[in-house]
């Protein structure tokens, strides 16, 4: 499912990796949270389709961020939660939850349970759609946020740095000299622009890369310039 944001939110981080791996076999982009106030930060910045909700977190908990999200959003909720007893699954429904998952949880049941809420969802009348995003393989920008989320976690860019990243990825495979990446962003001739440039694509690589000497976004073409890879 193409240009599908699914929000997973966990205090446990290999639950949320895990998850994220299931979702992107699939073709899902995920934004991961690890409470429920830095999910409903995150429901602020991003257009997301599905939530995935623990119960049991610090700070807050999966009901009272399923109940203030019922306010004002319809965004289809999952319940996931070792709780198993009857009464947290009502309680869970009853405050607006769409459906629930117990732990341990099988995969392709899961996948199956997020598919036929996002389908349900979308014959309800509600769009998906990701305005005002750039998505290129694991990378996201957030052209009102002026961040970009590497799979799945959201990374703070200076002005300039997202400048050059939103270049780069409206333009993927195309190779930009050091001069023109000055032009454009700088706004002024770029004369002797080489260590500037150089210097803010290490910091971005160092934000987004896994390995900032070995690249999977944003490669160097060696004697012409920079490019962010398709």
């Amino acid at each position: 499912m193409k240009d599908v944001t699914v929000l997973v939110v966990d205090d446990e981080k290999e639950i949320r990796d895990a998850i994220e791996i299931y979702l992107r076999n699939e073709g899902m982009h995920v934004v991961k949270a690890k409470d429920g106030i830095e999910a409903m930060e995150f429901l602020d910045k991003f257009d997301v389709q599905l939530i995935i909700l623990d119960v049991m977190m610090p700070r807050q908990d999966g009901i009272a961020t399923t109940f203030q999200i019922r306010k004002d959003k319809r965004i289809p909720i999952i319940i996931l939660s070792a709780k198993a007893e009857n009464t947290d699954k009502i309680l869970g429904l009853q405050i607006g939850a769409d459906d629930y998952i117990t732990k341990p949880f099988n995969p392709l049941e899961l996948i199956a349970r997020v598919k036929s809420q996002i389908r349900r969802y979308v014959e309800f009348g509600v769009p998906i759609k990701q305005e005002n995003t750039i998505q290129l393989n694991g990378l996201l920008l957030d052209q009102d946020g002026k961040h970009i989320v590497v799979n799945g976690d959201m990374v703070k860019l200076t002005p300039i740095e997202y400048k050059i990243v939103e270049l780069l990825m409206l333009h993927p495979g195309r190779v930009f000299s050091i001069d023109e990446i000055y032009e454009r962003v700088w706004k002024e001739p770029g004369f002797n622009a080489e260590n500037t440039v150089a210097v803010h694509i290490r910091k971005i690589r160092e934000k987004i890369e896994i390995d900032p000497k070995n690249p999977n976004y944003l490669k160097v073409v060696w004697g012409i310039g920079y490019k962010m890879e398709k």
